[in-house]
């Protein structure tokens, strides 16, 4: 085994600097300096939701770049010293209808998550980035192109391709009307992406006071949700509604500014939700969801970022400032993304 060190939840909401144990190379594998590490919702959800009783060891993070330091006997495709990006899913059966679709994300038995997962060939727990090493299957690592910021890029990897996906498989381009609901690490990236595509984009949040930021990052306006009289003005409006709240809320008035025959897709919260049946009816609306993205539209998804100049808008912490990055995300005080700077791990 290899030894590397990293962050361990101790508790619902603290971690502990610890060495961690990675698998030896096998024939198909990377080893990757971790450099840059985002912090997700997801790795709150984990934190908060994990079995304080259970015995797998809990290390988050899974958007991350870095850069190869070994490689196995087998791969061609990557060599020692190259700049990588890593995402939230590190294998899959690689058989199954959605793989060989190239969308290893609905792998249909499941797809191998960065952390948190069971390894498909020894059965161990995955630990995440949070940490100076990580060891990967080379599929799923991709090469991070020079255009990009590594520190910036890392969010791509988790929060960028799971707007990408659907802005993608619902037609989104010039002449497309879009809405982003919810300006946050998911939201932000949204509205970069469409505008880069050629959507008219606008931004549907609770308060005024992310129209400067919203219009900052390209958008050619904001929607008012809490005013009744903007969002009567906009319906059937949107061919596309990108919707990246992450709490529970009501659909209903979201689906109403979608157009004819147009998409809401739901992105930021998965959990049960309750739709009248009307309207969906009511203009033959869609609604959808996504979750990150395959092979395919991922190495796509970090080229057309490069081409245009696309990246999150970060703040970089030290990763010994884990836990108070932890705090301010629970907070919602990020615009928009919190990445760790692995180094003080050396």
């Amino acid at each position: 085994m290899r030894t590397t060190i990293g962050w361990r939840a101790s508790g619902p909401t603290a971690l502990r600097r610890t060495s961690l144990e990675r698998r030896d190379l096998r024939s198909d594998d990377l080893a990757v300096r971790v450099d840059y590490c985002g912090v997700c919702h997801t790795d709150l959800h984990s934190l908060r939701d994990r079995d304080q009783h259970a015995k797998a060891p809990l290390v988050p993070g899974h958007e991350f770049t870095g850069v190869v330091t070994g490689a196995g006997a087998e791969v061609t495709a990557f060599s020692v010293g190259d700049r990588v990006a890593v995402g939230n899913i590190v294998d899959s059966c690689g058989t199954c209808a959605m793989c060989r679709a190239g969308q290893e994300n609905f792998c249909h038995s499941f797809p191998t998550l960065t952390y948190g997962g069971t390894d498909r060939r020894d059965g161990s727990n995955t630990l995440g980035a949070f940490s100076r090493e990580y060891v990967v299957r080379d599929r799923f690592a991709y090469p991070l192109p020079s255009g990009l910021d590594p520190a910036a890029a890392a969010p791509l990897m988790c929060a960028g391709v799971t707007v990408w996906e659907p802005l993608r498989s619902l037609g989104v381009g010039s002449g497309s009307r879009v809405a982003v609901a919810g300006l946050g690490g998911l939201g932000h990236l949204a509205v970069k992406l469409a505008v880069a595509l050629g959507a008219t984009t606008t931004v549907i949040s609770r308060t005024q006071e992310k129209r400067d930021d919203a219009l900052r990052l390209g958008a050619h306006d904001l929607l008012d949700s809490t005013d009744t009289r903007q969002m009567a003005a906009t319906r059937d409006t949107f061919d596309v509604v990108i919707d990246t709240i992450s709490a529970s809320h009501d659909l209903a008035p979201y689906l109403k500014v979608v157009a004819m025959d147009g998409t809401l897709s739901l992105l930021g919260y998965l959990g049960p939700v309750t739709v009248e049946a009307m309207d969906l009816l009511v203009g033959r609306k869609k609604l959808s969801s996504a979750g990150s993205g395959g092979r395919r539209s991922t190495t796509e998804m970090l080229q057309f970022c490069a081409d245009n100049g696309i990246a999150a808008d970060v703040e970089v912490l030290p990763s010994a400032q884990v836990e108070t990055a932890l705090d301010r995300l629970r907070r919602n005080d990020v615009r928009y993304r919190f990445v760790l700077d692995m180094s003080d791990l050396d």
